[in-house]
């Protein structure tokens, strides 16, 4: 095209690209979650989760980067019942609850028998009447439900033997902050079918990320939640493959995952997985296949068996940013449970 032609098109591109930006921020500004629950990223919507994640940037940028004081939930309290123990969920929820001018109370096995002492069913009522939120880290997502049906008050699943939703906010803010985009990134699942791993099943395709995940035999992911994997890549046309092949799934991938091989609660199978799991073991060989730009992650805590030295503690691994996201996510989505909070910052490239 001739310059002036070219250089109309050009400012008719800008203009473009400008007006789509200004409509997905308008668009994910309507998007309210107060009174919502948070048992599993199924139940949200791709703007939905997009927004949680733009709400959580904007918070750690406010706080950490601007030095921002904002006590958005000051008044409130958050009940954290804890049936398995945990490092980050409970570090990240106290320190972000606190941060936010809120009042966390942490109620373990020895404070709090849910369905043994009291009812799921009193207890959620009770805790109902005595503060805004319950984060439920617990052993079965029936608890979750069970808790959520009754409650009056947001239920976050703060861990099930199900699914782990806040990990997996955590895990994609990490990536885009390194990446500067989510949408064509591949990930990689090289471990254990787990509750962490249906999390990102139940995300990826939503923000146009391509999801492969190599298990051994027998450790599959859920059946019905592979299902749903499956039409949700369809609809929002990204592709999620399942193998048995821990290289087939490294493959042409950005991002390598793993987690632990033998959760709390199995510990009498340890000797099976490790022999099970062999082979498995995230190392520069496995990352050879992988893009040129991969990262690794990784939930914490980490076992040699899983991933080795030469990974974990490279410049490739981005395991204690991802660490660090969980403080920030958990801020995001209690702030956007419990408040018609508004991100100042511009909306986040997706």
């Amino acid at each position: 095209a001739p310059p002036p032609l070219r250089a109309l098109m050009d400012w008719g591109t800008r203009m473009y690209f400008f007006c789509f930006s200004r409509a997905g921020a308008a668009c994910l500004g309507s998007v309210n979650l107060k009174g919502r629950s948070c048992l599993t990223l199924k139940d949200f919507s791709s703007d939905e989760i997009k927004k949680l994640l733009w709400v959580s940037g904007d918070l750690k940028h406010r706080i950490k980067h601007e030095k921002q004081y904002l006590p958005l939930l000051q008044g409130k309290s958050i009940a954290m019942i804890f049936e398995k123990r945990s490092t980050r969920t409970r570090m990240s929820t106290e320190t972000g609850f606190t941060l936010l001018g809120g009042h966390p109370c942490f109620l373990t096995s020895q404070d709090i028998h849910l369905g043994v002492n009291e009812s799921c069913t009193d207890t959620a009522r009770v805790l109902s009447g005595l503060c805004d939120v319950v984060l439920a880290r617990v052993n079965s997502h029936s608890t979750l439900e069970e808790l959520d049906r009754e409650a009056s008050i947001p239920i976050i699943n703060g861990l099930s033997d199900l699914y782990h939703p806040i990990q997996i906010l955590a895990d994609f803010l990490t990536l885009q902050e390194h990446y500067g985009s989510l949408n064509g990134l591949t990930v990689s699942w090289i471990g254990d079918g787990n509750n962490v791993l249906h999390s990102f099943m139940m995300t990826a395709a939503k923000l146009g990320v391509h999801l492969k995940a190599a298990t051994p035999k027998g450790y599959e992911p859920d059946k019905s939640v592979t299902e749903e994997a499956h039409r949700l890549a369809k609809q929002h046309g990204t592709q999620f493959i399942l193998t048995s092949d821990p290289m087939e799934a490294a493959r042409d991938s950005n991002v390598l995952v793993t987690d632990t091989w033998v959760s709390m609660g199995q510990e009498e199978e340890k000797k099976k997985r490790l022999k099970d799991f062999h082979g498995y073991q995230i190392s520069m060989q496995t990352g050879s296949v992988a893009k040129s730009d991969w990262t690794f992650l990784h939930c914490l805590p980490r076992k040699m068996e899983e991933v080795d030295d030469q990974v974990f503690y490279s410049s490739r691994s981005l395991v204690f940013s991802e660490a660090e996201n969980r403080k920030w996510t958990i801020m995001g989505l209690i702030v956007s449970l419990l408040t018609d909070y508004t991100p100042r910052i511009p909306m986040l490239k997706f």
